[in-house]
């Protein structure tokens, strides 16, 4: 597999180089918002993380101030410190697990420059003579992992290979190793490098919400001997704690279920995008290696370190003109809605390319006489032949028609011809004219 190495930094004196050049992050393809000039990488959504931040911390600071605080009254000294302290420290450890999951390179594989070397030539596709053979990169391709044959699939965006259990992500745009699903709740791909992180925050949550659910009943046991009164009326004397039972009880429904599913994915070395679209359950799972391994992969590994530099500086990406023939992507050719971010031919463009043609009208000198048809610029007849099928008219016999021994051009042609002559009549040319009067020719 060919991999395009990263640009290296170019001399002051060099082409591109010196105040031309820019860091990774402002050259960033993808659909990522950066902060600290690339020391933190964002998803799109990224705004979705105040909200996550609100909902943790607005309920923590009603707990601390209505319940935590009352509890420092009853309890002993060091106990009753000890429940403002343990919500507030969890809360800051559940905030920093949370910028670790958002905030940091899930895995992002490079983009290539270019596509992948071919491996060969398909032969099937015909060339002709004096023409650069078309290469056709194939679609899928087979690997082997632990025995078992996986099918890794081309990405047209950034131009090659997918490595195994690496999927391209639609929000983010950039292909992702490992990648588990995107979290619209920390706006950001859940992948490799921050999974753990994820798996965490999550688990973390899951136990401050269970600590808050768990002090304000006790707060409510404890209006409840003080005043030897029945449970209804102590929770009507602590509003806030009725408050915060309820809103953690509905939390931990999520984000304790979250947890139990994804400690059955790490148990069973599944990702949430193998789960939904493989089903492992119905056949071999290749990343499999037993329970105990499969939570030692997760949590005890080394996290390898980001295949990109955000802050590296690049030259300029200089505009290099299209080349005739060599490459082409396996979705070249092919009407589909969208692979890859592509999308389909309109209408408009083809009307692009027939403006382009009309202007070579002038530029080929048509001189139409009897026999001379095979003189003819290919540009026009294509030009011809497409704005009599799009128009719905139907000249006789053809654009060009044969008729009593001599050629003659169709009103439509003629038209066409007069309009692309007009510019001319403005300098005082008249090659418009001279077009359709050698038109006429008998």
């Amino acid at each position: 597999m060919y991999v395009v190495p990263p640009p290296q930094r170019s001399d002051p004196g060099s082409i591109g180089g010196g105040l031309g050049d820019l860091r990774v992050y402002q050259a960033w393809k993808g659909s990522n918002i950066f902060l600290f000039q690339g020391r933190f990488i964002f998803g799109p959504d990224v705004r979705s993380l105040g909200l996550t931040i609100l909902l943790i911390v607005a309920p923590v600071s009603i707990f601390c101030v209505f319940v935590a605080r009352k509890l420092m009254d009853d309890f002993s000294h060091h106990l009753g410190n000890s429940i403002m302290v343990v919500a507030v420290v969890f809360t800051v450890y559940d905030l920093l697990l949370l910028l670790l999951t958002s905030g940091r390179d899930p895995g992002i594989i490079p983009r290539n420059a270019h596509p992948p070397e071919p491996e060969s030539f398909d032969g099937s596709v015909d060339v002709g003579a004096g023409q650069t053979p078309q290469l056709r990169l194939p679609r899928i391709k087979e690997v082997e992992v632990n025995g078992i044959t996986v099918k890794i699939k081309y990405c047209d965006t950034c131009m090659l290979y997918r490595p195994p259990r690496c999927s391209h992500c639609s929000i983010c745009n950039n292909c992702v190793e490992r990648f588990d699903h995107h979290c619209p709740w920390v706006g950001q791909c859940i992948g490799l490098r921050n999974y753990r992180f994820f798996f965490m925050f999550v688990f973390s949550t899951t136990l401050l919400c269970i600590y808050v659910f768990a002090f304000c009943w006790v707060y409510i046991r404890r209006i409840m001997a003080s005043e030897e009164t029945t449970i209804w009326r102590a929770m009507i004397k602590t509003p806030a704690s009725i408050v915060l039972i309820v809103y953690t009880f509905i939390a931990m429904w999520f984000v304790g279920g979250l947890t139990a599913f994804h400690l059955y994915l790490i148990s069973t070395n599944q990702t949430t995008y193998e789960n939904f679209r493989y089903r492992y359950d119905r056949r071999a799972n290749p990343y499999n290696k037993g329970v105990v391994d499969n939570f030692k992969e997760i949590f005890c590994s080394s996290i390898p370190s980001s295949k990109n530099n955000f802050r590296e500086k690049v030259p300029r990406e200089p505009v290099l003109p299209t080349r005739p023939g060599g490459f082409m992507s396996p979705n070249m050719g092919k009407a589909v809605d969208d692979i890859e971010m592509g999308r389909k031919t309109v209408w408009g463009d083809i009307g692009a390319g027939t403006d382009h043609c009309e202007g070579q009208l002038i530029s080929d000198r048509v001189n139409v006489k009897e026999g001379e048809l095979g003189d003819l610029s290919p540009d026009i007849r294509s030009t011809v032949d497409d704005t009599g099928d799009r128009s719905g008219i139907h000249p006789r016999r053809s654009s060009w028609g044969r008729k009593s021994g001599r050629w003659e051009m169709s009103p439509e042609v003629l038209a066409l011809a007069a309009r692309v002559g007009e510019p001319n009549r403005v300098g005082g040319g008249s090659s418009s004219n001279n077009l359709i009067t050698e038109s006429r020719l008998t």
